[in-house]
């Protein structure tokens, strides 16, 4: 081995082991804290001396630094949150917008950099990044601006189910350390205006909507061009996703990429125009510098994610080996890269787009090596990456978001060219008139928005053909490991034996096992949808919706955002019934979206009327039998006219213990629900009205004796549910609670013969050190 290729092989082993220390820190249930903090710290610290001192040692010291460092980065960040006991309280900041403000119909949501805090006038240590809706028609935010606010605030913390995304691990790795709203106060102004990047990529995306006609249009070159996407909706990402372009619509590594070979371009062009340069200044050096500076500043207008961070950190690593007159190579390049986000961030693992960006190019480099000249070579090059990208990023896609897309070779075959090539020359062609010459800004962009336009309408078509989608349950560590390896010996270069064996390392992660329900026996998970209610009911063959939680007037839906992905993480493909108690958005909101991705044959709802959706009655009688367990609706009986009392009540029975979901339902007509409950044998309570004061009499409690109570709840709710006489009311009868607003998701299992038992809690089953407890 050469000189230079140890050198590389040295960097590379680095930067693997100081990710591996790193990584091993994120699976940590929690972290040590004050004295055994330091010591832990200053071990890590005493072991990456030695191994940097001993050439044999030398990863076991790089370990050990990603180890200390992530730590101590962890530790400061959980410490930088809002501290419990200002939970609710109104506050008074100070601080400077960040990034680009949301406006929508019911207020306008923007990320504040909080610089000073008081309580009734008495300072607080709250420093960082925090979230805040301002509703009740709040006034015009530019990024930029300081302000001073009257706010109420909580501790991140989100919903934790099978499936769907983390927004406690989210807030940790973008630095967010409270989340709240803006309180009416005349003490709310704005005190002072502000220039920064940020205020003139909201400038540049003014500038391409009022030039681009087409609302939609706009938005995607927006996104291209400055990286926002605040235009673009749901169902804009669902179509990015189907046809596994999302990378596309965000500023990718290879948009950095076109940037830098434009200022490549500059750099030959001035050269060519003053051959006299090259005798102050290398042509090669001049053109690696102008390729840094134009990247960088596309980069700083898109927002610097972490795709646009690795692109620019691999170009800066070329620009000082051309500086020192050095060969680096792409892979040296890359773990350099690496190496330096780690040391600056090291909490960038906790994002998906560290691990797409970082392994995507890894697999392009291993399986394509020197890119090839020639139109032939591109061409080959272009198809070829898009099946290397398919294949290596299938596991990550699927362990981040449940989701894989079956046309993603296809769809990016088409659409990496069309965007790379002519949409962002065009869009950023544009962008550099806005600034000179405004009045010659409106010809590439239109050409760009027929371009977006022609290439949506293909994606939208693509979307929409079966399979486009393709969703598999909740991944598993060892299969997500096994599938990796097996995608490196699938795409390991030419003349490794058996590579196709590298496939049956995949069968675990696309056909995983999951253990079946018995005849008689049935499992429930209450979902953590917050302040709302759904139930999952699963028989051997069959499974129940029971509510589909809210839908809120900013466009957030939780149908979509957690019912659907808990049901593709517990690997439901066909929905049979869904049952939608009644008409309140807490518990009907989501509706739409679960019938967007299922279609179940039987429709029930207490309130069909009030609802946006076609559903059919919910009376008493009804029942039918799946796998030997009886479904029986309980209620309405007919004399309720609307509202909390019209909830479907659903008594659930496998020949033991039973289930039985109540709704809303008040204390007006819990006498003569619980009365249709056959006694003898126990009931798991679901608490109706979510532990409102208006439900849950002491007669319900007296007639039922409930084996356990389940409250679906959010945290800190503006309800105050469940209220604590009613807790105090289930104490006193002997009856248990659970409550999703501490458990997260909650899994019970009702077996034939036997008593039913909790078999899981989201929030304790998936512990992490930045998780809420």
């Amino acid at each position: 081995m050469s000189p230079r290729q140890s050198v590389s092989c040295g960097v590379i082993g680095s930067s693997l082991a100081l990710l591996l220390g790193v990584l091993a820190v994120q699976c940590w249930p929690a972290l040590p804290t004050g004295a055994w903090l330091v010591a832990a710290a200053a071990a890590s610290a005493m072991l990456a001396v030695v191994g940097w001192c001993r050439p044999r040692w030398r990863m076991v010291g790089w370990a050990a630094c990603g180890l200390g460092w992530a730590m101590l980065h962890g530790a400061w960040a959980m410490q930088a949150r809002l501290p419990p006991l200002l939970e609710g309280r109104d506050l008074i900041v100070e601080g400077r917008v960040t990034d680009l403000p949301d406006p929508r119909p019911d207020g306008t949501r923007f990320t504040l950099a909080v610089r000073s805090a008081t309580l009734d006038g008495r300072p607080l240590p709250l420093r960082g990044r925090v979230q805040l809706a301002w509703y009740d028609d709040p006034p015009p935010v530019q990024p930029c601006e300081a302000w001073q606010l009257r706010v109420r605030l909580k501790r991140p913390r989100g919903m934790i189910n099978p499936g769907g995304a983390d927004s406690e691990r989210s807030a940790l790795q973008r630095g967010i350390v409270a989340n709240g709203y803006v309180r009416r106060s005349a003490s709310n102004h704005r005190l002072a205006d502000g220039h920064c990047v940020d205020r003139l990529r909201a400038r540049l995306a003014d500038g391409i909507e009022r030039r681009v006609p087409d609302t939609h249009d706009a938005a995607l070159l927006r996104a291209l061009a400055v990286g926002d996407v605040r235009g673009l909706s749901a169902d804009d990402w669902s179509v990015a996703r189907a046809n596994g372009v999302s990378h596309l619509l965000a500023i990718s590594g290879f948009h950095v990429g076109v940037a830098a070979g434009f200022g490549v371009g500059l750099a030959a062009l001035l050269y060519w125009l003053w051959p006299g340069l090259a005798l102050r200044r290398p042509r090669v050096q001049a053109q690696a510098l102008a390729a840094l500076l134009a990247a960088s500043a596309y980069g700083a207008l898109a927002g610097m994610g972490l795709p646009t961070l690795r692109t620019l950190l691999m170009i800066a690593v070329v620009v000082l080996a051309r500086g020192g007159r050095r060969h680096a190579s792409a892979a040296h390049g890359l773990a350099l890269a690496m190496l330096a986000m780690l040391l600056v961030d090291p909490l960038a693992v906790l994002s998906a787009g560290f691990w797409l960006s970082f392994v995507g190019v890894a697999f392009l480099m291993l399986c394509l090596g020197s890119p090839r000249r020639g139109l032939r070579g591109f061409l080959h090059d272009l198809t070829a990456g898009q099946w290397v990208m398919t294949i290596a990023l299938l596991p990550l896609t699927l362990w981040f978001f449940g989701q894989a897309s079956l046309l993603g070779a296809l769809s990016n075959l088409l659409a990496v060219p069309v965007v790379s090539f002519v949409l962002v020359p065009l869009t950023l062609c544009g962008v550099l008139l806005m600034l000179a010459c405004p009045p010659l800004a409106f010809a590439p962009l239109w050409l760009a928005s027929v371009g977006a336009h022609r290439l949506w309408r293909v994606l939208a078509w693509l979307a929409e053909l079966p399979g486009a989608s393709w969703y598999l349950p909740a991944v598993s560590p060892w299969a997500l490991l096994l599938a990796s390896v097996g995608a490196l010996w699938l795409l390991a270069p030419r003349g490794t034996p058996t590579r196709w064996l590298g496939v049956g390392l995949f069968l675990p992660l696309l056909w995983p096992l999951q253990a079946s329900i018995p005849p008689s026996a049935f499992q429930v998970w209450m979902l953590d949808v917050g302040q709302g209610l759904s139930v999952v009911v699963r028989t051997r063959h069959h499974v129940l919706l029971y509510d589909a939680g809210a839908r809120y007037p900013s466009g957030f839906d939780v149908g979509a955002a957690a019912v659907v992905p808990s049901l593709h993480a517990l690997g439901v493909r066909r929905l049979d019934a869904l049952v939608i108690s009644h008409a309140d958005n807490d518990h009907a909101g989501g509706a739409e979206a679960v019938l967007d991705a299922y279609a179940p044959t039987l429709r029930l709802s207490g309130e069909p009327k009030r609802l946006p959706v076609r559903m059919d009655n919910c009376v008493a009688g009804q029942a039918w039998t799946w796998d030997g367990v009886t479904f029986r609706m309980l209620g309405p009986r007919g004399g309720e006219r609307k509202g909390n009392d019209r909830s479907c009540v659903l008594l659930v029975d496998g020949g033991a213990d039973r289930l039985l979901l109540t709704g809303d339902i008040t204390r007006r007509v819990e006498a003569a629900m619980a009365a249709a409950v056959p006694s003898g044998r126990p009931v798991v309570l679901s608490v109706p009205h979510h532990g409102s004061k208006t439900s849950s009499s002491q007669a319900l409690l007296q007639a039922l004796h409930p084996a356990l109570g389940l409250v679906s709840a959010g945290w800190h709710n503006r309800f105050g549910h469940p209220h604590p006489d009613i807790v105090a009311r289930y104490a006193a009868a002997g009856v248990a609670l659970r409550n999703t607003a501490s458990a997260g998701a909650i899994r019970l299992d009702f077996p034939a013969r036997g008593p039913a038992s909790v078999s899981a809690e989201e929030r304790r089953r998936q512990r992490r050190y930045w998780r809420e407890k």
